[in-house]
């Protein structure tokens, strides 16, 4: 599918390409891809973590991320046996009222307890006198985990409801074109 169609299009021709020039990549590559109509484009890469997209995929790694990052300094990644946890995740950003040009700061962030298999991740946040506030245009990222896309989207939307702060803005679309286009396959 659509993995693999990255992975032979973009990945490879990517790694190929800068081990031939002689500069083989160590470290985290993210392919920033959009699917047209035309088919895979690439939007960007970044040679870091990114966030959310990290938020949305670490949690699927069974493998501890700490021997994998070890072993790519150390050279030897073939050793490692990266294993993945069936299922899908998904994450959904929480935002302040007027990101991304001017996000609201310093209002109180309020939490319920999040659903099963979902973590919280803290973007625009601090403490300030032992309570959270807001402290930037991207608040919060929960992820959701689950055997089904369906289970997942529900979690993560579930747990989102358990949040408030002044202004908070979310989509609400998250996931949804695949969850129609999967009816019809």
């Amino acid at each position: 599918g659509l993995r693999q169609e990255a992975i032979k299009t973009v990945l490879m021709p990517t790694i190929n390409g800068l081990r031939l020039e002689g500069a083989p990549f160590v470290g985290v590559l993210y392919a920033g891809l959009i699917l047209t109509t035309s088919g895979l484009r690439v939007l960007e890469f970044n040679c870091r973590f990114g966030d959310p997209e990290a938020q949305a995929v670490v949690p699927l790694l069974d493998t501890d991320l700490l021997d994998v990052v070890e072993a790519c300094t150390d050279g030897g990644l073939e050793h490692v046996k990266i294993q993945w946890r069936a299922g899908t995740s998904v994450c959904v950003v929480l935002a302040s009222r007027g990101y991304p040009e001017k996000a609201e700061m310093g209002l109180p962030v309020s939490f319920g307890p999040p659903s099963e298999n979902t973590a919280f991740f803290h973007a625009g946040t601090k403490s300030v006198d032992g309570k959270i506030v807001t402290s930037g245009g991207r608040v919060l990222g929960l992820t959701s985990w689950a055997d089904s896309l369906d289970s997942a989207v529900k979690q993560v939307y579930a747990s989102v409801r358990s949040v408030s702060f002044d202004g908070m803005q979310y989509r609400q679309d998250i996931a949804g074109r695949a969850l129609r286009e999967s009816a019809y396959t």
